[in-house]
């Protein structure tokens, strides 16, 4: 158990000095009402209050603000890539970034449930990870409750859809996803396909 847990700290406090410092402007300084006016064009994928009826693609509602923000932001620079959310992240201005966010992170998450075939091998993974495998606790970076560490940058993750979870846990396996440090890429190459299966699931449930 202290082997774990030193592995968990060490993986911690690497993922911290890895991080992308945030930019000064990054803060939750956005007007909700604008966000709700502005966020007509994120409803079809995202929901209008940021609660995506499609498991494919994530719920926004909760989320913290400057994490919304730095993502729109990797969105508009090309530092991530995707064939829906690049083209759109292209025309926001930062004003509208963070009107979206204040928006979004303003609204009530919608509770989900996890697979209860698959809530015991999560909860393992996501509370003690498998030190064996290098795979790092998930608690050590989003929490025992998966709502993160807006201070360091480490966003919420609880009630998640799954199948969006897994889908980007998949691609910091390949490569694909970069992200700010290559904690998450390291961690997600080392899990096989049931493991994403069973913390994404777990992460689901979580509230």
């Amino acid at each position: 158990m202290r082997h774990l847990l030193a592995l968990v700290a060490t993986l911690a406090a690497s993922l911290g000095t890895n991080l992308v410092a945030r930019p000064a402007n990054a803060q939750d300084t956005g007007s909700a009402d604008a966000g709700r006016t502005k966020a007509g064009v994120c409803a079809a994928c995202h929901g209008a209050d940021g609660n995506s009826v499609n498991p494919e693609w994530p719920s926004l509602a909760g989320q913290h603000a400057d994490y919304i923000v730095s993502q729109l932001t990797a969105y508009r620079e090309g530092r991530r890539q995707n064939a829906l959310m690049s083209p759109q992240a292209m025309v926001l201005s930062d004003e509208d970034m963070h009107d979206l966010a204040a928006w979004f992170s303003s609204q009530p998450l919608s509770p989900k449930e996890a697979d209860p075939a698959l809530v015991n091998r999560g909860r393992q993974l996501y509370t003690g990870g498998d030190a064996d495998r290098g795979i790092a606790a998930c608690i050590a970076c989003h929490g025992p409750q998966g709502r993160g560490n807006p201070l360091s940058g480490y966003p919420s993750i609880a009630g998640q859809h799954a199948a969006y979870s897994a889908a980007q846990l998949r691609l910091y396996a390949s490569g694909e996803r970069q992200g700010a440090n290559a904690m998450m890429r390291n961690i997600a190459g080392n899990m096989t396909e049931d493991d994403i299966k069973a913390v994404t699931s777990f992460i689901q449930g979580l509230r």
